[in-house]
């Protein structure tokens, strides 16, 4: 083992984060995947599709610009966890006064406030990670940070069990399952101070940094990856569907929380073993090139056996890839004292793609059908592991 190597961030810190990040999932993935779209449609009636679309470009719209500024800001002070906890404690209790809203334009309305609160938790959370793990266990971390879309797809399932609760209820879990997620992280975490990792950095590092062709290229592979990912999560029901009958909307809901789950030990163990080889960025070009095999392999899927075994193929491949990737792009970050800033346009990756991904899927869908979409999607997925397949990481 190297001597010169700096210590490690506490075990404790590491779980508690990687539970904080997940109650960032559970915070918007249940409401906007159900909770939202169920009031849009008891308000909108048979306009129900257009207002949702108004609502999702509104919100991701304001979650693009808020992330910015509230990681910039909380690099101006310094300061994560008071951010963190303002956004913790804002967005939940928006979310209890979700009932209130009377009139779609005031549910786009409230939404903006809601995804301004939300980002006032989530930006600062993210770059929390960055000022406080060391390089050489950003593999762990990032396999730590699979349990985020499968807390969010469980967070879902449990809040919508029928029977269980009204949906006013339903709201109020929510809150309660995100304050139980993030809170131990602030109030128990006490993570091991590394100074290195927030300290400003020498021009000549800088001018190093900005030149890194790593930045791009992380910036693209995960813009392309996120393409695919949404252009899927927006009409895999529809896909399954038409590959057979038979798979209906909760055997689908199984299949895709199943791959979810188990992303998380295949993510930590390639984490893990990037760590110890010495090789962060190789679990990315492969990830993302099994992402490309499954779904040309879904392009061909004939049965539902072949369907499912595909779309597991490259639902856990995506997913180890977007987990790992989001923790080795803190080596890239050019400025430490800006951290916050670069990880919202970073973000941009995250929310570009469900804004222009419906008209792509609109366009390509009549036209080639669901196979010639998964064949350009698996484009998107090839150029993603030759961005990556020459990055090497710098000492």
């Amino acid at each position: 083992m190297d001597s010169t190597r700096a210590p490690d961030q506490s075990a404790r810190f590491l779980l508690l984060y990687a539970v904080a990040l997940a109650g960032g999932a559970v915070a918007y993935v249940p409401f906007l995947t159900i909770l939202m779209p169920m009031r849009v449609a008891d308000l909108a009636g048979t306009d129900k599709v257009a207002w949702l679309a108004y609502a999702t470009f509104a919100g991701a719209a304001t979650a693009s610009l808020t992330n910015i500024l509230f990681g910039w800001l909380s690099d101006r002070t310094g300061q994560r966890k008071p951010w963190i906890m303002a956004g913790l404690a804002t967005s939940c209790g928006l979310l209890a006064l979700f009932p209130q809203v009377a009139s779609l334009p005031a549910l786009i309305g409230w939404l903006v406030a809601w995804q301004c609160a939300l980002n006032l938790m989530l930006a600062p959370l993210a770059a929390w990670a960055g000022d406080c793990v060391p390089d050489h266990q950003k593999g762990m971390l990032g396999g730590l940070m699979a349990i985020s879309p499968a807390a969010g797809a469980l967070a879902t399932t449990f809040v919508t069990i029928p029977g269980l609760a009204s949906p006013t209820e339903r709201l109020w879990l929510v809150a309660g399952l995100v304050v139980l997620c993030v809170l131990p992280a602030l109030l128990l975490g006490a993570p091991r101070r590394f100074p290195e990792l927030v300290a400003p950095r020498e021009p000549d590092a800088l001018l190093a940094q900005i030149h890194n062709p790593a930045l791009v290229r992380m910036w693209l592979a995960r813009l392309l990856i996120q393409v695919s990912e949404a252009a899927l999560f927006a009409f895999l029901y529809f896909w399954f569907r038409s590959v057979d009958e038979a798979l209906d909307d909760a055997r689908i809901a199984q299949i895709f929380g199943v791959v979810l789950v188990c992303s998380i030990p295949v993510s930590i163990l390639a984490g893990r073993w990037s760590d110890r080889a010495g090789r962060p960025f190789l679990p990315l070009p492969v990830a993302a090139a099994i992402a490309a095999a499954g779904l040309l392999l879904m392009a061909r899927a004939g049965s539902s056996m072949a369907a499912i075994a595909s779309y597991a193929l490259f639902g856990l491949a995506a997913t180890v890839f977007l987990s790992l990737h989001s923790a080795q792009t803190l080596r890239v970050l050019p400025r430490p004292e800006r951290r916050g800033l670069h990880l919202g346009l970073f973000n941009l990756t995250n929310t570009t793609p469900s804004l222009v991904m419906p008209w792509m899927v609109v366009v390509i869908e009549p036209l080639f059908g669901f196979a010639g979409l998964f064949v350009a999607l698996a484009g998107c997925a090839l150029a993603a592991a030759a961005l990556l397949a020459t990055i090497r990481a710098r000492n």
